[in-house]
């Protein structure tokens, strides 16, 4: 294997390979557009495109693709070869700039929530500049949007650029009225911690539910599951181990900076974490990441499930996304410094997210909406769906005594105690961490929780530089008609603390006090994902992306509707793989074991002078449960046939929501105690102790 440094990137076609590659002049006029966003001539355009077919040969590549990510939540490509017909009945092998700068692509086929009509097929690819081109097996990937004829966003690569342009924007406003002049762009910068399971795939294969849904439909709970906690962190089994060892590998060929991997709390349960980059880039690599992590996992005869809850009653998956802002000259301005309370740049920049994440916290639950989420939010290891913002002890101090107009009295960090005598004393944080908190600030940055393990997170991000740029733009338009600039910022700092305030909260966010008291400072409560999805298209919402030129309204529209559609559609394809389930599997599974047991109860009857009560016993439950499979079948499948009348979004998955899942949950709690009943030999999918143990 090659060094790390030399392997790290070496599919990529990066500033390096540009710089050694492009004629200098070319070079700097690409870099341009980069950094400024200037219009590529056609010329510079050509010579990239002639670099980058040669580059990529040498590679082993035959083919170029222009990867993108359109609303289905995953990645589309359409491939074509490099070559041309030439005399002879031979071949050249060719790119030019404009088969490189923009494609053409189907766009009747992918979601467009009314866009599009079916008859209207045309869409574009455009290369995105600011993200570099890549080799995945064997084929050129170039990273685009995706619009429509007319021009309509038709991913989620577009409206995440544009907030990135509008927090830029508003950010150097408050920036240059602090005497900054250096910093020519701010940048939102993103580390996605990604949660997944492994399982083995012959037994993956054996459960319907698992490959048609992603999660177990039917599952008694193991004896042993996550209650040791001996899991977490523990040493990674060595199948895992060489898994992990092929995906970082494989990672640092695409550039992506992997970082951080461990065993998470759940049994079968993993984690790998980044290193932060831009908001773009970090999304684009996690996309290559989850593709690369099912992949692998195939290679290595197991399965990656990416499900936000695929086992009932153990954790569920999670995607943290650590987001913070820099600029160009490398600053973080969520970084507070040796005195945070004299830094009034940083609490300004901290009190616009905490203004974004009280005024549109609606939002950010949307932007982590999701059928899968729903299980997951509010469960042990995720955060409630009440929006807060955990700050620490320290941060809230300060802000209190700047509202209140007193002195914060500094106090000195204590060191911490251990009790061993030869480990090295060290300086306790500043702050614990609080696990419970969807939105915890965590020193330099913001951690936001709520999503879930297979969501893309151009959404939450979206949400949060749009929010972000919304509560800059109103502190520069104040702090731009001031006569008094410092007195007035003080004044800002004081009354945005004191308006949103209401959102900070440092306890365990688990408690039914906190519920409570949430509920008295007016905080909303989105539970499922039914509740949360018409908040996209309230007009606070439509007004906030319209003005930063993110979303227009008919865009927004059309993300309700695919959003409610996928929502709907998922607990659809659940419902239906459940009656399938239980009509082809458990109730013969049922029948079989009752036949037995009727048999033998006979035989043993026939003989007399044997005690038959096991078999009575055992009898009398199945038979109690097993009795109440028709019956919830029957209100299922009428519940699915009612699902077809005309109804409007929101309904719909309000339907979906309180008539078919329902009657879902209650059909797997019958199907559970069956489990428990049924005898091993007799039961059709395997258990969760052997989906959970499999991986040795």
């Amino acid at each position: 294997m090659k060094s790390i440094p030399d392997l790290f990137g070496s599919m990529v076609f990066n500033d390096t390979v540009m710089r050694e590659r492009l004629p200098k002049d070319v070079y700097k006029a690409l870099k341009k557009t980069m950094s400024r966003g200037t219009h590529l001539e056609l010329d510079v355009a050509n010579a990239v495109a002639g670099a980058m077919k040669d580059w990529a040969a040498e590679k082993g590549a035959t083919h170029y693709t222009h990867w993108f990510q359109p609303m289905t939540g995953t990645t589309a490509e359409k491939h074509d070869s490099f070559i041309s017909p030439a005399k002879g009945g031979s071949i050249i092998m060719e790119f030019s700039g404009k088969e490189l700068v923009r494609g053409e692509s189907d766009a009747s086929s992918f979601p467009s929530g009314g866009l599009r009509a079916t008859f209207e097929a045309r869409g574009y690819t455009v290369w995105d500049i600011t993200s570099y081109a890549f080799i995945k097996d064997g084929t050129l990937c170039i990273p685009t949007a995706f619009c429509s004829y007319g021009g309509e966003a038709l991913d989620k690569k577009t409206p995440l650029l544009r907030s990135m342009e509008a927090l830029d924007k508003q950010a150097l406003r408050v920036l240059r009225l602090f005497g900054n002049r250096s910093v020519n762009r701010v940048i939102a910068t993103v580390g996605p911690e990604q949660e997944y399971f492994l399982t083995d795939k012959k037994i993956y294969l054996s459960r319907p539910d698992l490959v048609y849904t992603g999660r177990t439909l039917f599952g008694a709970p193991p004896p042993k599951g996550q209650e040791l906690e001996d899991h977490y962190f523990g040493s990674i089994k060595p199948r895992v181990s060489a898994f992990m060892k092929e995906l970082d590998e494989e990672l640092w060929k695409l550039g992506v900076y992997a970082k951080t991997k461990h065993n998470e709390v759940a049994p079968a349960q993993h984690e790998i974490a980044p290193v932060f980059t831009t908001a773009n880039i970090a999304t684009d690599h996690n996309q290559i990441t989850m593709e690369m992590m099912k992949t692998i996992a195939d290679r290595h005869d197991l399965v990656c499930l990416l499900h936000e809850k695929p086992f009932a009653g153990i954790n569920g998956s999670g995607k943290h996304n650590n987001w913070s802002l820099s600029t160009d000259t490398g600053l973080n301005l969520l970084e507070p410094g040796k005195t945070p309370y004299e830094n009034a740049q940083f609490l300004l920049f901290l009190l616009a997210v905490i203004k974004a994440a009280d005024e549109y916290g609606d939002l950010l639950r949307v932007s982590a909406a999701s059928a899968g989420n729903d299980h997951r939010l509010g469960a042990n290891e995720a955060p409630p769906a009440i929006m807060s913002v955990f700050l620490g002890e320290e941060l809230t101090d300060i802000l209190e005594a700047l509202e209140s107009g007193k002195d914060y009295l500094s106090k000195e960090r204590p060191k911490m105690e251990i009790g061993v005598t030869v480990l090295p004393h060290f300086p306790k944080d500043s702050t614990d961490r609080n696990r419970t908190s969807p939105f915890a600030f965590t020193g330099n940055k913001f951690e936001f929780r709520m999503p879930g393990s297979s969501l893309s997170v151009a959404g939450p991000n979206i949400v949060l530089n749009t929010a972000a740029a919304e509560a800059l733009r109103g502190f520069a338009e104040f702090l731009e008609n001031s006569d008094d600039f410092t007195s007035d910022l003080a004044l800002l700092i004081k009354n945005t603390f004191r308006k949103h305030k209401r959102i900070i909260f440092n306890g365990n966010n688990y408690s039914d006090e906190w519920e409570k008291e949430a509920e008295i400072r007016g905080l909303s409560k989105l539970q499922t994902t039914a509740d949360a999805l018409p908040e996209l298209v309230s007009p606070k919402s439509v007004e906030l992306f319209s003005r930063h030129g993110v979303f227009s309204e008919t865009e927004l529209h059309s993300r309700c509707e695919i959003l409610t559609e996928g929502y709907c559609k998922t607990i659809r394809i659940e419902a239906l793989t459940m009656t399938e389930l239980v009509k082809s599997e458990i109730i013969p599974a049922c029948i079989d074991y009752q036949n037995d047991l009727t048999s033998l109860l006979q035989r043993k009857k026939s003989c007399g002078g044997y005690n038959a009560s096991l078999e009575e016993y055992l009898l009398s439950d199945i038979i109690k449960f097993s009795s109440r499979l028709p019956g919830l079948l029957s209100e299922l499948e009428t519940a699915l046939f009612e699902s077809q009348d005309d109804r409007d979004i929101p309904n719909k998955a309000r339907y979906y929501r309180d008539m078919i899942f329902s009657v879902m949950s209650e059909l797997r709690s019958v199907v559970d105690e069956l489990e428990k009943l049924v005898a091993k030999k007799y039961w059709p999918l395997p258990s969760y102790g052997e989906l959970l143990c499999s991986v040795m």
